[in-house]
């Protein structure tokens, strides 16, 4: 009897005490709504998911690596199990490598592992901001989340460069003179950086064990900081969404995180580490035993870095030499602008990028539906201009290679690549903002005609036609609900004297100036307005009268 009149005081005492703390910390509503968050349904949105993935498999055989390796740079002779390089002279760190791909049982499909993942990582984040870009989803109230996630695009690319370093091999070592004559080039503070980060003469005794606290403790942090940073921005944000039926400027429609989205969020996440477990089994890459040890004296053929700071080898590969003496100090043009000035303006206009095109359209409301690429021609065109000169600068790092296998001399591939930068990208643009209007032209003409049925129909007079119906009530949704800043015009009035803001109006007018007007009637105009109106904003929906 006692028993069951305490159990309702133990039940009542836990309810107030969950209560109180509620109260205090509303753990249980914000849990709610947090569970109960949409997410749209569309596949160019997992390609945040795919970073963060990738993230996870390089924490969990970053973790397992360290364990066995040992980031000294004594050397000593090498006598380990792989027999070729008996005797040689070695160090610790690059030993320590031999071991884990030939020792340590699943040490090599771990390492391997842990580099395809690594690869995979930056391509997954770089392909998400260009999706970011080409889509407008960095406009407010987005413009701090941009630029969170390209400092950890920029960390990504250090942590990928630190950890590709740390094998100590005659590949890495080439990297790693790359950058030291880069660091050299800085002007009057170059050889100070130099013996600051190399503890001395290359290649020191240090640059090992501090790329490796660099690449496991530091970055790692900071990513993993700024992931929390940047999923936060998500949430509180909202997520964005293609213009659909029921979908708004005001809304976000999907499926909610629990329990659909985590089941779909956590097969991708098997997935991945399944297909890169099977790249990691099959597909051998950084064989640093065929490149054997570094050496300073030593350079290996046919050398290039992973893909994602291949632009910098072509970048310095295409610059003709140039040097200038000021005040007693050599400034190395042939390798300060490509390999200091090139990534420093590069990460510029990408940190700029929406407050450059928040500049030009003056202040608005903000937008949660993506744009269709189409839709912005300039933008587009200037990201596929972009996109062109970084395949340039890509195939210019192997330039050598590209001589050997093809039969070409290597100057000649030198000279066409130099034209190549410049006028692929002027074509590319152009090209591309020509194809975006065509496109926003075929869309005008497939809501005024329609879309054909590939059937041919005769007519009264004895003729053909091919007969169309009308496009669906999703097409004309998607066409039609779309943004559409007007050039800026500001301090042009005709009271005026003297003209202001002229060159952003004339920006303004070349970025924004070139569109196609779409058909639609009066309901429809007001239809789109409400769909596009702001969070907070009033904006009539139309009854058709």
């Amino acid at each position: 009897m006692s028993e069951e009149r305490r159990s309702p005081r133990r039940a009542g005492r836990g309810e107030r005490l969950v209560t109180a703390l509620d109260q205090r910390l509303p753990v249980a509503s914000a849990g709610r709504e947090f569970l109960r968050k949409s997410f749209p349904d569309h596949w160019s949105f997992l390609l945040g998911e795919l970073a963060l993935y990738s993230l996870l498999v390089l924490v969990l055989t970053g973790v397992y690596l360290t364990f066995f390796f040992h980031p000294d740079m004594a050397e000593a002779p090498y006598t380990g199990s792989y027999a070729p390089l008996h005797g040689t002279m070695t160090t610790e760190a690059y030993a320590s490598v031999l071991h884990i791909s030939f020792e340590v049982r699943g040490g090599l499909l771990v390492r391997q592992l842990h580099h395809w993942a690594s690869l995979v990582f930056v391509a997954a984040i770089g392909t998400h901001l260009l999706r970011i870009f080409f889509t407008g989803a960095f406009r407010r109230p987005r413009e701090v989340n941009w630029t969170v996630g390209v400092t950890l695009f920029l960390l990504a690319l250090l942590e990928g460069f630190c950890g590709y370093s740390l094998p100590d091999d005659l590949l890495s070592g080439t990297g790693l003179r790359t950058a030291q004559g880069i660091v050299l080039s800085v002007p009057v503070i170059g050889t100070y950086l130099s013996f600051f980060v190399f503890g001395g003469e290359f290649p020191g005794h240090d640059i090992i064990s501090r790329l490796y606290v660099v690449h496991i403790l530091l970055v790692p942090g900071l990513l993993l900081a700024l992931v929390g940073v940047h999923l936060t921005y998500v949430v509180v944000h909202k997520h964005t969404q293609w213009p659909r039926p029921g979908h708004t400027n005001r809304n976000v429609v999907g499926k909610p995180l629990v329990p659909q989205y985590t089941a779909k969020s956590a097969g991708l996440f098997l997935v991945l580490a399944g297909v890169l477990t099977l790249m990691s089994a099959l597909f051998q890459i950084n064989p640093v035993w065929a490149f054997g040890p570094y050496r300073a004296d030593h350079v290996s053929l046919d050398s290039q870095p992973d893909w994602y700071v291949g632009y910098l080898e072509g970048a310095q590969r295409l610059m003709p030499a140039a040097e200038t003496d000021v005040a007693g100090h050599t400034v190395a043009w042939d390798v300060f602008l490509p390999g200091v000035m090139l990534p420093a303006v590069l990460f510029l206009i990408l940190y700029g990028c929406p407050f450059f095109e928040r500049w030009l359209t003056g202040p608005g409301p903000e937008q949660h539906l993506c744009d269709r690429p189409r839709n912005q021609p300039t933008r587009t065109a200037l990201g596929a201009a972009a996109v062109s000169a970084y395949g340039v600068l890509l195939m210019s790092g192997g330039q050598d290679v590209l001589a050997y296998l093809f039969g070409l001399p290597v100057e000649l591939l030198t000279r066409t690549f130099r034209t190549a930068l410049f006028v692929v990208p002027f074509l590319v643009y152009h090209a591309t903002k020509r194809a975006c209007l065509g496109l926003q032209a075929a869309d005008r003409r497939r809501l005024l005609d329609g879309e054909a049925t590939g059937e041919v129909r005769r007519t009264a007079g004895g003729g053909y036609e091919e007969a169309y119906t009308l496009v669906s009530r999703e097409e004309a949704y998607r066409v039609l609900v779309r943004d559409t800043p007007r050039p800026r015009a500001e301090g042009t009035e005709a009271w005026r004297w003297f003209r202001r803001h002229r060159l952003r109006n004339a920006l303004s007018r070349w970025y924004f100036g070139r569109s196609v007007e779409m058909p639609a009637t009066g309901w429809e105009r007001r239809r789109v307005a409400h769909v596009r109106a702001a969070p907070g904003e009033a904006a009539a929906e139309g009854n058709g009268s």
